[in-house]
């Protein structure tokens, strides 16, 4: 770790740049952007004291997706990709802080997706006044986001060798079994935890049990669910249900993260991509959106 001053208008890292280290802000603020200096220049946020950025190819082995730009003169602590480990183990909490910082994009990205589909409807639907000042604005904001088109990059396949083997089931403190059927936490109930499949299938609905009932997906071994609710609290958004008799799962909290760094690092390592991993899908979804406002204004 090294601390680092960037001047105002400096340039911390480029787009398209290989991601070897990440930053978080000490004091002063950043600016996140996308086509930095071209004519589609998109700004995407501010970074300020206590944020995290560039974690995202440090985790998955990609290129920087955004530049990211000192907008007052700002103090960083620049951390290497490859003393990660010995990061977290000198400091443990900065497991969730990141984590959690991460959770807080997906949770931003997630409303401004919802606010996109909103829009999108709308205008395929012919039900917008399309003469209304505060909706052009809208639409011209997500045609102006899909003319920056972030470059998503997917992980190599050596990042995700072996994922399934990361589990370790000694060291695996909170285990819980399930019967075929069981319902592990409802759509709409309050959550603090997260999931970790390690045996057995769980299936993900939305409106389980009613007319509508649709399957979402399937999770098997070596995959994580319900990771918003450790992050945010937030109420699930689907039902899981195990499908398999003798499905059996770790229940993952918080406050048990720091300990389960020390017992399995890889099960964290591959805890922080599968929550990137969400994030750059749910982008992908966001950026689609934008795309077909764009087709369709």
């Amino acid at each position: 770790m090294k601390e680092i001053y960037f001047g105002k208008g400096e340039i911390v890292f480029n787009e398209g740049e290989e991601g070897n280290s990440f930053f978080q802000v000490l004091d002063g603020k950043a600016g996140v952007y996308v086509n930095y200096k071209k004519e589609n220049e998109i700004k995407l946020t501010d970074v300020v004291a206590g944020q995290y950025f560039g974690e995202l190819a440090v985790i998955e082995s990609t290129p920087r997706s955004t530049t990211v730009v000192s907008e007052s003169g700002v103090n960083v602590i620049e951390i290497s990709g490859t003393s990660l480990s010995e990061y977290f183990s000198e400091q443990p909490d900065k497991i969730i802080a990141i984590i959690n910082n991460i959770g807080d994009r997906i949770r931003d990205l997630s409303n401004e997706y919802s606010e996109a589909k909103s829009v999108l409807k709308s205008i395929e639907e012919n039900s917008a006044d399309k003469s209304n000042e505060s909706f052009i604005k809208k639409i011209q904001k997500y045609i102006n986001h899909y003319k920056a088109s972030v470059n998503l990059h997917k992980p190599s396949v050596e990042a995700t060798r072996d994922e399934n083997s990361i589990f370790d089931e000694k060291a695996c403190n909170n285990m819980e079994v399930y019967a075929k059927n069981t319902i592990i936490f409802k759509q709409g109930e309050a959550g603090n935890c997260m999931y970790a499949v390690y045996g057995g299938r769980v299936s993900i609905y939305s409106d389980y049990g009613t007319v509508n009932q649709q399957k979402l997906t399937d999770l098997v071994s070596g995959e994580f669910f319900g990771e918003m609710g450790m992050l945010s609290q937030e109420v699930r958004s689907a039902t899981a249900v195990a499908d398999e008799d003798g499905t059996y799962v770790e229940i993952i909290t918080e406050d048990g993260l720091e300990n389960l760094f020390k017992t399995n690092p890889r099960e964290v390592d591959n805890i922080l991509r599968h929550i990137s991993r969400r994030l750059r899908k749910l982008t992908d979804s966001y950026f689609n959106v934008c795309k077909k406002i764009y087709e369709n204004s």
